[in-house]
């Protein structure tokens, strides 16, 4: 077996993670000139670059970045086959979830993961957008992305979006449209009663200002009314929060909502959803998918998932975005 400087790998994952060798020094409790010396080393064994230097600037070249890739995840199976044969008491799994999605779901169901598994220690990592799916950014994943092909999926959610609003807004709909008081009892809304109210976007959805208000037109095969006063947030959660103090009408997700108290808080309007083609997946490693940790959070997550009602018993099969369409 053919293998370069090993005392070189934790260095060079390091100061690849860190971006500094003097980090990386200071991580590692050695000299910053045993670190440079190691990293020399290892690229004169490899005959490659493995980073670029520009004065106090440091990047990997793409043979680093491809190189790092394989060194972490090697060294994350050593560090966990190592505490298996220890009998660590604890696992640790860094999970990378989209921040609304942990907010409004995740986080309160953490304690019933607590209580079943307590020797799992998960460390959340909130992103904005789709993360990249690598043990570099985390071990597992609640994602969109479905094309890496080393890693297994499986589905969360497959999302729609739906018109809320306050309890107190819906009264004020519903003395204005002359409906009664229980919005089950009601007609469906036309997208020409809905435009007459005050309209809260979340520019995230659909990357464009009222892109998820245009969407929800289109598909009942109309124009939003030029006329419509639309108020822009960057982001889901903000709308959520417009729409709980009454600032008029916001479209949101199944997951947004997925808790008792959102019932007396909001009324979801009788009128079609919106089908926006993305689902949420679960994502793991293929090769790591018989490590108890990942298999617990795993099997714990498409519980969580199924009693919510984010998805059924039994799941579809993994398809891509399929564009927006309309659910009565």
């Amino acid at each position: 077996m053919k293998l370069p400087p090993l005392r070189a790998l934790p260095m060079f994952e390091a100061v690849a993670r860190l971006n500094s060798f003097s980090k990386a020094a200071d991580e590692l409790a050695v000299s910053q000139s045993a670190v440079s010396h190691q990293i020399k080393a290892l690229e004169t064994y490899l005959g490659e670059p493995l980073f670029q230097r520009s004065g106090r600037y440091l990047t990997l070249t793409d043979e680093g970045r491809t190189f790092q890739e394989s060194v972490t995840s090697a060294l994350l199976q050593i560090e966990r086959a190592s505490e298996t044969l220890l009998g660590a008491p604890t696992s640790r799994l860094r999970l990378a979830v989209f921040s609304s999605f942990c907010v409004r779901w995740l986080i309160p169901r953490l304690p019933s993961l607590q209580r079943a598994h307590s020797q799992i220690d998960l460390a959340l990592e909130m992103t904005s957008t789709s993360p990249q799916l690598s043990d570099r950014v985390a071990d597992c994943f609640i994602t969109i992305n479905t094309s890496a092909r080393a890693f297994s999926y499986d589905l969360l959610y497959r999302e729609r979006l739906f018109p809320i609003c306050s309890r107190p807004y819906w009264r004020q709909i519903r003395e204005t449209l002359g409906l009664p008081e229980d919005p089950a009892d009601s007609r469906p809304l036309t997208p020409a009663d809905i435009a007459r109210f005050p309209l809260l976007s979340t520019y995230s959805i659909y990357d464009r200002e009222a892109g998820d208000w245009d969407t929800w037109f289109q598909v009942a095969g109309e124009s939003r009314p030029a006329r419509t006063r639309i108020q822009h947030f960057s982001h889901m959660l903000m709308a959520l929060e417009g729409a709980r103090f009454h600032q008029g009408i916001a479209l949101t997700n199944d997951y947004m909502l997925s808790e008792e108290a959102d019932t007396e808080d909001f009324v979801r309007l009788p009128c079609h959803s919106l089908i926006t083609g993305d689902s949420f997946y679960f994502a793991h490693k293929t090769s790591r998918r018989n490590e108890p940790a990942l298999r617990a959070v795993r099997r714990w997550l498409i519980e969580q998932a199924i009693a919510s009602g984010l998805r059924p018993a039994v799941a579809p099969p993994l398809t891509g975005h399929t564009g927006p369409a309309l659910h009565p």
